[in-house]
């Protein structure tokens, strides 16, 4: 019973620790101290300019370009615009993807003693997407930016000069950076920048990305952090994901930096939900002194932090920052391993198991991560949501219980596991084999399920079959930790902390407590103890993994690294009743908490349903189309498409991901864009693209029948392969004067240029939108008129 009550005292411990972990700081008044960051201070121009809707080119963020300007000049900055153009491309599924368009950048700098000194900058971008307020991506980071300086200036006249950089354009493909560090000569005097960002509505602020060679500045951020998140894991991940953001193209120049961001409340990502009084007020307050802290420091420091290689970083519990050289790594493991030795030697004095309980242990461990992860994918498929940022919606308005029965059920099956092992029964396969056929239920064929459950399935029969010795199975689970934590060291130096620390805490509770042989009070609070510490610190990364990627499969790596600590604790004597039901409990659990998802409406006027519905004028088929692009179909949306009285059915253009739902509907006469194509005296031509009056945003699709090169867009040379028969997509945005593309053909031949204009308005003369309820939004450009068609041009 003993041993069963220090399981339980450590998993609720445990989750306080995490909750506590991610807890965000009090934000403070406006009445704090001139050198100390306010909340209620960033928050005016939060108001200011994330209360509407504000994308690049838009006569909102004109607005909040003149407001920021007004600030900014208040501050002393002297702020100027610098415009320009942004080029930006990209691969998709082969294909060649442009992003571009005019920009507005805005500059301020706070002059420092010495102006020839490197300078340090703060960025953040101040559009939004089209739809969304923007209050926190990126209002929060533009108020951070704007109250950090001041309260820099407060302190005095810093060493270096601080630029405050405003980008635009960022949403549509970093346009903004693009132009300031591609071309524009002030680049040149940033040696540091810190960035901030947002992919959510709250929670607590992580560091996420660093420069090429940081080791200084996390120095810096090891001595100034409050209670800082950040870890040399997250930047490693982050640097092999397709993800960007403007600190991308500032690191690719070259300049060290800082980049910060927060990934909480998604459900607001980019959503009209994103408004000044849904932003978390405590992650406003703790980006803002995360980042003061540290620019502070630097801004007036006699010399730029020093460029010298990255090292291994992250937090203990308590917000302890700790660095040392990759190569480090390496001593880690073998105190761990000197640890794990002595605690062999001296279980097998106490209580001596076969070497084969080992192999079964260890076997043991991997039937727990691959069962773990068949029955998350299993609860993925019976949520009955489809994959997919917009697809997700549903358990983002519910994300809470989404992760709690997450937590349920992945804890739930690691402590079976290790419980029945005790025993070794190898009908233990039935569980994970029946949510990998469980998981064919929801779709067809699931190659993924089936293939977890099934693997799962093997591994058991494989291991189990007769009991193990609690001593002998937590030698192999801790064996296959080390083989894991050498390749992860050998590997990836900066992520191999997350196995190594979690190892080296299991193996001091190994020697402590004789690989949980030895049965006395003070032992099992020990092993309690440590497993609660341990799990809070495992539990903060998979809680971010959690947020980062809709793949719960992933969070089967954090139920390996929970089992090296509470497994001496999960697996009770054999055959003892009350420490079997455990697992079944949490599991059962789960599986309820489960049902409220999948069956409950989490949609209110908090969370609101999205729809995103739009009128296709086709000018070339002379047919118009009324069509929803989200992947439900709210009844407020199916009204709109039966509106004309035609059958929903599914419509295909090269501007959709895939066909949608759509019904017939008045053709309707808008303005085309112009299109033109000239040859240049070089031999070279010009097509010249306008879009139509209104249309803030024009794409193209350029599908020549012969080679052909796109060399310049917009007056910026580029070089862009344009292949016969291919398609080559190009969005561009913010320039109602249109765009120039200079285009070199290999020889005669024509080019078929398709157009899509967005009027960010209903067709005028169709009968207006019906009023939303509270529980549905809009998203994105939803309620816009597309003018489509095609052109051909031959020389």
């Amino acid at each position: 019973m003993g041993r069963l009550l220090a399981l339980v005292a450590a998993l609720i411990a445990a989750t306080l620790i995490a909750w506590a972990s991610d807890k965000t700081p009090t934000p403070r008044g406006a009445d704090a101290p001139a050198g100390a960051f306010s909340t209620e201070r960033a928050m005016a121009d939060v108001r200011a300019i994330g209360s509407v809707p504000h994308p690049i080119g838009s006569a909102a963020n004109h607005a909040a370009r003149d407001h920021l300007l007004q600030r900014m000049t208040a501050l002393g900055l002297s702020p100027q615009v610098h415009a320009g153009v942004g080029v930006a491309s990209r691969e998709n599924d082969g294909k060649l993807i442009i992003g571009g368009g005019s920009v507005e950048n805005i500059v301020g700098v706070l002059p420092g003693r010495d102006r020839t000194a490197p300078a340090m900058a703060l960025m953040a971008h101040y559009d939004s997407v089209p739809g969304s307020p923007g209050a926190a991506d990126d209002a929060a980071g533009v108020a951070t930016a704007l109250e950090a300086i001041r309260a820099i200036a407060a302190r005095g006249i810093p060493a270096r000069d601080v630029i405050v950089l405003l980008t635009d354009g960022e949403e549509a493909g970093l346009l903004g950076a693009h132009a300031f560090f591609e071309r524009d000569p002030m680049a040149g005097r940033i040696g540091f920048l810190i960035n901030t960002e947002a992919r959510g509505g709250g929670g607590r602020v992580q560091m996420f990305q660093t420069g090429v060679r940081s080791g200084g500045a996390v120095a810096i951020l090891k001595a100034n952090g409050h209670n800082p998140q950040a870890s040399s894991l997250t930047g490693y991940v982050y640097e092999r994901m397709p993800n960007d953001t403007d600190f991308t193209v500032s690191r690719k120049a070259g300049i060290d930096g800082l980049n910060y961001a927060f990934i909480g409340r998604q459900f607001d990502y980019h959503a009209a939900s994103s408004t000044p009084a849904n932003l978390e007020r405590g992650t406003l307050q703790d980006m803002g002194q995360q980042v003061l802290a540290n620019a502070e420091t630097i801004a007036f420091a006699p010399a730029l932090p020093a460029k010298t290689p990255n090292p291994v970083f992250s937090q203990l519990l308590g917000g302890i920052t700790v660095t040392y050289p990759p190569a480090m790594g390496w001593l880690v493991l073998i105190v761990a391993a000197a640890l794990g030795g002595f605690a062999v030697s001296r279980a097998r004095r106490i209580e001596p198991f076969p070497w084969t309980d080992v192999a079964r242990g260890v076997g043991g461990a991997i039937f727990a991560v691959v069962g773990a992860a068949a029955v998350l994918h299993f609860a993925r498929r019976a949520t009955g949501v489809d994959y997919g940022f917009l697809e997700q919606r549903f358990l983002l308005a519910q994300v809470t219980r989404w992760e709690v029965a997450v937590v349920l059920l992945g804890l739930g099956f690691l402590i079976f596991a290790a419980a029945e092992l005790a025993r070794g029964r190898r009908s233990v396969a039935i569980l994970p084999l029946l949510a990998g056929i469980g998981s064919c239920a929801f779709g067809g064929l699931d190659k993924l399920g089936l293939g977890l459950g099934v693997g799962a399935a093997v591994l058991a029969v494989i291991a189990y079959g007769r009991p193990v010795s609690r001593a002998g199975a937590w030698t192999g689970v801790l064996l296959l930790g080390f083989v894991l934590a050498i390749a992860a060291q050998a590997l990836a130096p900066p992520a191999a902390f997350i196995v190594g620390w979690p190892l080296l805490l299991a193996s001091l509770a190994a020697a402590a407590s004789a690989m949980g042989a030895r049965k006395d009070i003070g032992v099992l609070i020990l092993l309690a103890v440590l497993a609660a510490l341990g799990l809070g610190w495992v539990g903060g990364f998979a809680h971010g993994v959690y947020l980062s990627l809709d793949l719960v499969e992933l969070l089967a790596a954090p139920v390996l690294l929970a089992a090296f600590l509470i497994w001496p604790l999960a697996q009770p004597e054999e055959g003892a009743p009350p420490a079997r039901l455990v697992g079944p409990l949490l599991l059962a659990a789960g599986v309820a908490v489960l049902l409220m998802v999948r069956f409950s409406n989490p949609y209110d006027a908090r969370h609101p349903n999205i729809s995103y519905v739009g009128y296709q004028v086709d000018q070339d088929a002379g047919r118009a189309w009324r069509f929803s692009a989200s992947p439900q179909l709210p009844k407020w949306s199916q009204a709109v498409l039966k509106d004309g009285g035609g059958a929903i059915t599914k419509l295909k253009h090269w501007t959709f991901r895939s066909p949608l739902d759509a019904a017939a509907a008045p053709f309707v006469q808008e303005a085309p864009p112009t299109l033109t194509l000239t040859p240049d005296p070089d031999g070279r031509l010009r097509l010249h693209a306008v879009p139509p009056p209104g249309a803030r945003e024009l794409q193209l699709q350029l599908s020549p029948n012969t080679a052909a090169t796109l060399e310049e867009i917009a007056g910026v040379p580029v070089a862009f392969a344009l292949k016969p028969g291919g398609a080559t997509r190009m969005t561009w945005r913010a320039t109602p004067g249109g765009v120039d593309l200079v285009i070199r053909p290999g020889g005669p031949g024509a080019l078929d240029v398709g157009y899509a204009a967005i009027l960010e308005r209903w067709p005028a003369g169709v009968k207006p939108l019906p009023p939303r309820p509270a529980d549905v939004m809009a998203f994105d450009v939803s309620d816009s008129t597309f003018v489509v068609g095609t052109r051909r041009f031959s020389w």
